[in-house]
């Protein structure tokens, strides 16, 4: 149960990443393209999933130090 918030961070991270990738080069990779809501503002989301990301890398480091 540890392990889980690292684990969404990281696929958080990875998604959020390959949102501007896509966004620029034109390519289908990344969920944020594929769902309809951010019409227009991917980027937008794509850094909105990075950061949650990282929130998450931070909750998975704190509880860890049990």
């Amino acid at each position: 149960m540890r392990q889980l918030p690292g684990f969404l961070g990281f696929i958080a991270v990875a998604q959020g990443a390959a949102g501007p990738v896509t966004e620029f080069s034109d390519g289908r990779v990344g969920s944020v393209r594929r769902v309809g809501f951010p019409d227009g503002r991917e980027v937008g989301a794509s850094v909105a999933l990075i950061v949650r990301g990282v929130a998450l890398f931070a909750a998975a480091g704190s509880r860890r130090s049990d």
